[in-house]
């Protein structure tokens, strides 16, 4: 599916009374828009917007579908027909423990970053108290590790106004959960810290080079926020930078703990390896064990 400026026609009025009605009515419209595996497109939407497992709409086809949900579930549909990542069509994505408000201004959360925040809780101690998330975008690093620990201060940075935004109205839909207070700022980078002193650095920087555009999915490509995604110097611009700034700001045996292009891994930790101020450099592999992740200590 590619982007398209021309909305498809769905009809506002549709003979649905049960969740079973829905799902077929939502499975014609994407057939008739030429979308591939209608039907399984039309369960994921149903279950992502009702915030459910796959399976839960052919569990409880006769249970009645209210307008609300109807309504929710043909916009979402109208989006996927044009395209959009599913994320965006709905609004939302679940990462880790949390589901958090997504659209077009904000990186879609990957399962790799979820393996990221796990290897960072992993290695923080019950001292290391104060923690920053680098380009925050829609929040989910910080507001994850802000859930799942309790922090004296979770900070997170971006340069899209858009990006705070959104990353601050998820932090106000959550604020009841959270263990860890958690304050957002606007800037490039580790530039909005000045003056603070941390436990723990983490990021997941743009490092998709501009050379590499033409060659991502459409749906990622055609949708996602291009300063999210795309870096200068070969893809290794902003992570190059936040390596250099780090030390600044971490404190003795602070950990640095960076998502990089699996491609690129070696060359990050070379990076941060012949930078004297780093120590205890490491390697690690996400879930299809390709290496992903750099983590160091401030030396």
């Amino acid at each position: 599916m590619n982007k398209s400026s021309t909305t498809p026609y769905f009809p506002t009025t549709l003979p649905i009374g049960t969740i079973g009605d829905l799902l077929a009515g939502c499975t014609a419209m994407l057939e008739s828009e030429g979308v591939e595996d209608p039907q399984r497109e039309a369960r994921e939407i149903l279950a992502a917007v009702l915030d459910v497992p796959k399976f839960w709409a052919a569990a409880n086809s006769i249970a009645d579908a209210s307008p609300d949900v109807a309504i929710a579930v043909i916009r979402a549909a109208m989006q996927r027909a044009i395209g959009a990542p599913l994320a965006y069509a709905v609004g939302r994505a679940s990462f880790r423990h949390l589901t958090i408000e997504v659209d077009e201004r904000v990186l879609i959360p990957r399962v790799e970053t979820e393996v990221l925040v796990d290897r960072v809780l992993e290695r923080c101690s019950g001292d290391m108290r104060r923690i920053a998330d680098i380009g925050t975008g829609s929040g989910a690093i910080a507001l994850s590790l802000a859930f799942e620990r309790e922090f004296d201060l979770v900070l997170a940075t971006d340069v899209s106004v858009d990006a705070i935004a959104v990353a601050s109205a998820n932090a106000a839909s959550l604020r009841t959960v959270l263990k860890s207070p958690v304050e957002f700022r606007l800037g490039s980078l580790l530039s909005p810290l000045a003056g603070e002193m941390l436990d723990v650095i983490v990021s997941n920087p743009p490092y998709v080079s501009f050379a590499e555009l033409p060659q991502l999915p459409p749906d990622v490509r055609d949708w996602e926020p291009s300063l999210a995604l795309l870096s200068p110097e070969d893809g290794l611009g902003a992570t190059r930078e936040l390596v250099r700034q780090a030390p600044r700001y971490l404190a003795a045996d602070g950990l640095l703990a960076v998502e990089v292009d699996t491609r690129r891994a070696g060359t990050v930790a070379e990076m941060v390896s012949v930078d004297d101020r780093y120590a205890d450099v490491e390697v690690l592999l996400d879930l299809t064990g390709r290496e992903r992740f750099v983590f160091a200590r401030r030396a």
